[in-house]
């Protein structure tokens, strides 16, 4: 079979093309995860906590010059240690980990096969307790008589 042939084979196959779908959404599940704790959940905490933007939260390593902004360090070409930034994708993760723990939890209830019931077999002799099936009357390792077994329910 040619190279070619096989790959196009591999390609076709549903698997690649539900993966293909699954990134391209996770993509933009993710972009739209970052604009939400960028735009509407880190303002509100940057105002709870005093300073506009808490992505502009660093900490310069370089020079002793103090700037007022992540953007006027970076201009300024310092070294900066960015804890806000880094604040802030934290949080994107856990929101997004979460909302897909919530997507699999509940895909998995959905997918789930009820138990099936199974009606047992086997059951133990009264005299040697050794495994003799539903219907014996008498047990093959110890020749006891053994009673009838009762349905189940009906104890």
């Amino acid at each position: 079979m040619s190279l070619l042939k096989e790959f196009k084979e591999f390609a076709v196959k549903g698997n690649v093309v539900d993966l293909a779908i699954a990134v391209v959404v996770g993509a933009a599940f993710g972009k739209v995860i970052t604009s939400f704790v960028d735009n509407v959940l880190m303002p509100p905490v940057g105002v709870l906590i005093g300073h506009h933007d808490f992505s502009n939260y660093f900490l310069a390593l370089t020079g002793t010059l103090h700037y007022a902004t992540l953007a006027q360090a970076r201009a300024a070409g310092a070294a900066t240690l960015n804890y806000g930034l880094f604040a802030n994708a934290v949080i994107d993760f856990l929101i997004v980990a979460l909302a897909m723990f919530l997507v699999i939890r509940q895909m998995n209830r959905l997918t789930r096969k009820p138990a099936e019931v199974t009606t047992p077999t086997m059951r133990d002799c009264p005299q040697c307790l050794s495994p003799i099936p539903m219907a014996a009357k008498r047990c093959r390792f110890c020749a006891e008589p053994v009673p009838a077994a009762q349905p189940l329910g009906k104890l």
